[in-house]
């Protein structure tokens, strides 16, 4: 989004801060000074804390996994239990990567049940561990509400908000499942949150679901602007493509 919209974000700003951090493209892509980071998925902020205090640690077990990859071996580290931070970061990495689409995705009890894909490289090209862990040395990391984070934005910080999209009366597809993580009330939560750091001197830039109900929850606030993303999340290839967004610009 960053490379493709640069035009979009504030030029200067003091510090990043990203509520719903999830893939953490906006921060690997902006490299800010001094940044907020936190989301809710336990598992996703603790592999971002290993890779920030032990990326050569993280690294050599992925190795290990990337060596030793089939289909046993995957459901084999599915079912186990690993208990130091550097191995369950390398597990979440290992799955991630070599499951069903790259999804993310836990029953009732919280165990992560997406069976495996066909991608086998655990190791990439692209992969710096190192670098990673330099640009997290800037940024504060924990898993709390948006709300708590969002609360934390003073004048001049730079809030980008990812949510996942949830609507009023949901009944499409992904979006419905997302109902089960982020309510409708949590909704209009976000909204009031983003209204207070505004007024705070915050910039605050949102990407929501382009459903009307967002558009009347979010009238009067900002600028409104319509943002095209593909989706690949679908078992059916006809059920992927582009969708639209909404952006809310606040600044």
């Amino acid at each position: 989004m960053v490379s493709s919209h640069s035009h979009i974000f504030p030029n200067q700003y003091n510090r990043l801060i990203e509520p719903f951090l999830g893939s953490g493209a906006v921060f690997f892509s902006m490299r800010p000074k001094r940044a907020i980071l936190s989301d809710l998925n336990a598992d996703l902020i603790e592999s971002y804390q290993a890779i920030k205090d032990h990326s050569a640690a993280v690294q050599k077990l992925l190795e290990k996994h990337h060596k030793n990859h089939s289909k046993e071996y995957y459901y084999k580290m599915r079912a186990s239990k690993p208990r130091t931070m550097v191995s369950k970061a390398a597990k979440f990495i290992y799955l991630n990567r070599t499951c069903w689409n790259g999804l993310y995705r836990v029953n009732l009890k919280g165990e992560f049940n997406v069976p495996v894909g066909t991608k086998t490289n655990v190791i990439l090209d692209s992969d710096n561990f190192e670098g990673v862990a330099s640009l997290l040395s800037n940024a504060d990391i924990s898993v709390c509400d948006f709300e708590v984070t969002i609360d934390q934005a003073m004048a001049n910080d730079l809030v980008f908000i990812d949510p996942p999209y949830t609507v009023k009366h949901n009944n499409n597809g992904f979006l419905k499942y997302n109902e089960t993580l982020f309510s409708w009330d949590d909704q209009i939560r976000l909204r009031d949150a983003i209204e207070r750091a505004v007024a705070r001197g915050a910039f605050v830039l949102l990407t929501n679901a382009k459903h009307k109900c967002i558009e009347e929850l979010y009238e009067g606030i900002g600028e409104h602007l319509c943002l095209s993303r593909s989706s690949v999340i679908s078992g059916k290839t006809s059920a992927r493509g582009k969708y639209e967004e909404i952006i809310v610009k606040c600044y």
